[in-house]
């Protein structure tokens, strides 16, 4: 009897042909990793996605490149790892939730926390689903038996483990710092979630008295909203115009408070009039002078709301 052997498809099905090889890559544990097996460990954590809808470009270029680096470390023979994941992307995530709560007619507040967070778990559940499934039809050489979530019970608890040693070696401090607020979600988002935009601005001219009655200093500022806050005004130590006024006082305009007259090289002495406005509490590059110089911190819109 004769056997009839198939002739190969005329073209490249990878539908058929990758589901099919990366169904026997997971069925074999080709990837998975042995601690006790020889060769010398070669260690890649996933960039983790967030669990924020689904794959773009960027995760399959940059999955492509890890995943070519990771299977040549492993056909030299190290004992190799690419350890896959998700991430929480809270801020991200909880902008998604609240749009659908809103769709349904409803806020964070009104649906409470157990609520809020039960959605968000469910969330992760779909869209984590979701870019799992596409990891793996690109056949990232990852061990899915190592599949973790930023936010699972060990690696939260290896965040707090970390942070309390941190914690008791004094590397973390607990103290008052700028930061970038967001209104809409009522919390503090880093210096990579915020997106600048240059516009043009305009220079404000005031005069600030001298309080032993010899004349004035003029300010030029693009922030004249924050006068209320200043507790001090900087010149250039070096700028010859100014350097005799370092250590006097002035009266700050309006509210008549006397605020010292400091000198610090941060100023720009080519800038506006040579001498700035210091509101600590209001602007990074002042927050950063208030501490050299130990100004007092005035939060305005505290000031304000009292």
């Amino acid at each position: 009897m004769t056997a009839t052997i198939p002739s190969p498809p005329s073209q490249y099905d990878p539908t058929t042909a990758e589901a099919k090889w990366q169904q026997l890559w997971e069925n074999r544990h080709v990837f998975k990793a042995d601690p006790s097996a020889g060769g010398e460990p070669f260690c890649v954590v996933i960039p983790p996605p967030n669990v924020t809808g689904s794959l773009h470009m960027g995760h399959a270029f940059e999955m492509s490149l890890i995943d070519t680096l990771v299977r040549y470390q492993r056909m030299l023979g190290k004992n190799t790892l690419w350890l896959p994941g998700t991430d929480h992307a809270s801020i991200a995530v909880q902008t998604i939730l609240e749009r659908q709560f809103k769709a349904e007619g409803k806020s964070r507040a009104d649906v409470g926390r157990e609520a809020f967070l039960e959605r968000a778990w469910q969330w992760k559940e779909e869209s984590g689903g979701t870019i799992v499934g596409q990891l793996r039809r690109l056949g990232v050489s990852v061990d899915w038996s190592r599949e973790r979530f930023t936010m699972d019970e060990g690696l939260s608890k290896a965040v707090l483990t970390a942070f309390q040693q941190l914690y008791d070696e004094g590397l973390i401090y607990r103290g008052n710092y700028l930061v970038n607020w967001c209104p809409a979600t009522q919390s503090a988002v880093s210096d990579l979630e915020v997106e600048n935009q240059e516009v043009n601005g305009h220079l404000w001219h005031f005069r600030y008295p001298l309080t032993d009655g010899s004349g004035a200093v003029e300010v030029a500022t693009t922030r004249p909203e924050t006068m209320l806050g200043d507790t001090a005004v900087a010149v250039n130590p070096n700028d010859d115009r100014y350097r005799h006024l370092i250590g006097k006082t002035v009266t700050l305009p309006i509210v008549n408070r006397e605020i010292r007259v400091i000198g610090d090289e941060y100023v720009d002495s080519s800038f506006g009039t040579g001498v700035v406005k210091v509101t600590p509490a209001h602007d990074p590059n002042d927050f950063e002078m208030g501490k050299r110089h130990d100004l007092e911190f005035i939060n305005i819109m505290t000031k304000m709301a009292r």
